[in-house]
């Protein structure tokens, strides 16, 4: 039962951001696949924005996997520098690269991806989203780590695993493929860390939004009974 005695009907209760950010784009500005599988692991605890910014000149230099396998690990990482443990995820980038070769290579389901060096479910959640393929998971980034437990679907938790793992059981499959990234972009655009509550979509519906009087009164309500 949810806070106002009714079963929670999430696909419902969700809807408004899911017809807001339906198909609305990763913020990494990838152009195909290889570049997606790319950047995606070299934005890990890092911004998409910085990705973005050294993007361009990376995949000029090194447009194709079959490229960076034939290029050296120093002259390679001399070209993501400004990443953040750039020394790693270079390693990981050059041996995904002498391994698949090939661009149309690049396995899109979670085990094959998460097979990879650097990808784990949350970059693979991300790429099968962008890629339009079925959904094996929920994307939970840090954003959606933050905003969905403020919201009520699960309880709080700092690890992702866990928290695609309780979406995954709380939200029906049918919305797997958009609400993860739907709960993204209200964390970047209204659910902020210091949140813009009066102008969220789902304010009505909010654990972290209700008045408190009504959290008083329901516990008071349900110690009564």
């Amino acid at each position: 039962m949810d806070l106002f005695g009714e079963t929670s009907d999430w696909e419902i209760k969700l809807k408004p951001i899911l017809k807001k950010y339906k198909g609305k784009k990763h913020p990494l500005e990838y152009e195909n696949t290889y570049q997606l599988l790319v950047m995606v692991i070299l934005s890990a605890q890092d911004s998409d924005a910085n990705i973005n910014n050294i993007a361009p000149i990376l995949f000029e230099k090194y447009p194709t996997l079959k490229s960076i396998s034939k290029t050296d690990l120093e002259t390679f990482t001399s070209y993501i520098t400004k990443v953040r443990n750039h020394s790693t995820k270079a390693k990981w980038i050059l041996e995904i690269a002498n391994t698949i070769k090939e661009d149309k290579d690049i396995p899109l389901t979670m085990n094959g991806l998460t097979a990879l060096k650097g990808v784990g479910r949350k970059s693979a959640n991300v790429i099968l989203r962008e890629t339009n393929k079925p959904a094996e998971g929920i994307i939970a980034d840090l954003h959606v780590i933050r905003v969905a437990p403020r919201i009520g679907i699960v309880k709080e938790n700092k690890d992702g695993n866990k928290i695609e793992k309780d979406l995954m059981q709380a939200l029906p499959k049918n919305i797997w493929s958009e609400i993860g990234m739907a709960i993204s972009f209200l964390g970047r655009e209204t659910c902020r860390p210091k949140p813009k509550c009066p102008e969220c979509l789902l304010n009505d519906i909010c654990l972290y939004y209700i008045p408190k009087y009504l959290k008083i009164n329901y516990f008071l309500l349900v110690s009564i009974i």
